[in-house]
């Protein structure tokens, strides 16, 4: 039978070692509702572009190269890969069936309540969601995005109902996103999830710029400074340490929750 879903893709890496463990085969799509200040694929917001592709073709890809991917697997990034809600899940369950672990990276950007079950059934074939947390705080999620952060956060309270493992992400981002404050209310936020099992916090980097000069769009972060590692570690460290307190004071008011 002909392979009915079809998807936009932006293009794939295919030695991917930074999204998801090992090495992965790591598939961008096309389009995101989300406008991020810090955003270095400008080229991946238009729904309009990619390249049309098939669950198969994609797997095919992934296929030619199966034996560096035992310790690793797939990663759906993008853009925003839950704007493709069919064909994401489609891939992943075919995925799935062939033995691939599958990785999703997303911010939870497209997620509405009507499609709760539709997401349900998502899930049943993701084995880890990266799950990027753009900002512990409504206000600044808003700057910082251009839109409200209460769909991400509710589409990862159904990751967590699903029982899947969540890795955090956030982006350090010099005045916007590395106030303590901010920090410490994310680690907070993170404590209320018992399926953190990881925190990635990367420092922001000015890589994206020339994408988009080439678009012939104004930078938002115009003369902001890249940040290091090392800022990076400090940060992880101060929303840790929210997260641990948090955590301690949720168990001890009779709240289960999970590690990290």
């Amino acid at each position: 039978m002909a392979d009915s879903k079809v998807g936009y893709i932006h293009s794939i890496e295919s030695f991917g070692t930074v999204d998801g463990p090992g090495i992965r085969y790591v598939v961008f799509f096309q389009g995101c509702p989300f406008r991020c200040l810090y955003c270095h694929n400008p080229d991946t917001w238009k729904f309009s572009g990619g390249t049309e592709m098939s669950v198969d073709a994609v797997l095919e890809g992934y296929e030619r190269n199966r034996e560096f991917y035992k310790n690793g697997g797939l990663t759906a990034t993008g853009g925003e890969p839950l704007m493709q809600l069919d064909f994401l899940t489609e891939l992943f369950r075919k995925a799935r069936e062939r033995g691939i672990h599958t990785c999703l990276d997303t911010s939870g950007a497209s997620y509405a309540e009507s499609k709760r079950e539709v997401y349900a059934f998502l899930l049943r074939f993701v084995d880890l969601v990266l799950m990027d947390f753009k900002h512990s705080q409504r206000e600044g999620h808003i700057r910082l995005t251009g839109a409200p952060p209460d769909g991400p956060w509710a589409f990862a309270r159904q990751v967590e109902a699903a029982k899947v493992p969540m890795i955090v992400r956030h982006v350090l981002v010099p005045g916007i996103t590395d106030i303590p404050e901010q920090l410490r209310d994310l680690g907070v936020l993170m404590a209320g999830y018992g399926n953190v099992v990881g925190l990635d916090v990367l420092p922001y980097h000015t890589m994206g710029v020339s994408k988009y000069r080439e678009l012939g769009l104004a930078y938002p972060l115009e003369g902001v400074p890249s940040l290091t590692p090392q800022e990076a570690k400090w940060a992880r460290g101060v929303i840790l340490s929210a997260f641990r307190e948090e955590r301690k004071r949720l168990r001890g008011s009779g709240h289960e929750t999970g590690s990290t």
